[in-house]
């Protein structure tokens, strides 16, 4: 279904609910540049590097498209998605269904659910809604859960410290959405509805917050903008 949920007056906060999960891959596709691009590159490399029977979390894993088209290239993987929607739960046990995907979708609360154990933890920009006061505890958890030489991979938006610089790259971003169909109408007011529940930080602040956790070997896969993966060692 076409993503058209901003082309009328809001009237709450943005949340994940029945509405948004019924529009949401066409709304990731139009509002994340080169989304597919980077789920592949992702999958390509996890592909490569995983062994049969390793355990793959995906946090936040919203309709499942992450896990169902990493099932395709390895069926040998353990999956569990991780989601505190209950309209994306269902969205993604129906997708995974119709793709025979055996990846496994949970609704939970990934701050409590238990990670140990993991070989690989994912989180597509997932980690950006979560308060920064519960950020930095979750990154350690989810260090703390990861198998040695276990892969964290995070997608997140960016802003940078050069308020002219983060203003361009704002508008740039517009661009690309206006190019993709959204009215000036419809990003005004998802931004709005984004406000103080979508909290980016500078890569740097990123990049520190990994390294603070225990994280040693980090790299940054893919950035457009101001949107960026990195992948991290334990």
């Amino acid at each position: 279904m076409k993503d058209n949920i901003f082309n009328k007056p809001i009237k709450k906060q943005f949340e994940f609910d029945e509405e948004v999960a019924g529009v949401f891959d066409d709304m990731l596709l139009r509002s994340v540049p080169f989304y597919k691009e980077n789920i592949k590159l992702q999958i390509d490399i996890l592909k490569n590097i995983l062994e049969s029977n390793d355990k793959v979390i995906d946090l936040g894993s919203s309709t499942g498209t992450f896990l169902i088209e990493l099932s395709k290239q390895r069926d040998d993987l353990n999956l569990t998605g991780i989601d505190n929607s209950s309209a994306m739960i269902k969205k993604a046990k129906q997708k995974a269904k119709a793709f025979g995907s055996n990846a496994n979708f949970i609704e939970s609360d990934f701050l409590e659910y238990d990670l140990n154990g993991a070989n690989a933890i994912i989180a597509n920009y997932t980690i950006q809604f979560i308060r920064p006061l519960k950020r930095e505890k979750l990154i350690q958890k989810i260090y703390d859960s990861l198998q040695n030489n276990g892969i964290f991979l995070m997608s997140e938006k960016l802003i940078t410290e050069n308020k002219k610089l983060n203003k361009i790259m704002i508008d740039i971003y517009y661009n690309f959405k206006k190019e993709k169909g959204y009215s000036e109408y419809e990003i005004a007011r998802k931004r709005e509805a984004l406000e103080n529940v979508l909290i980016p930080y500078t890569m740097n602040e990123n990049i520190e917050m990994l390294k603070n956790a225990g994280f040693k070997d980090i790299d940054v896969i893919s950035r457009w903008n101001n949107f960026a993966t990195f992948i991290a060692f334990k």
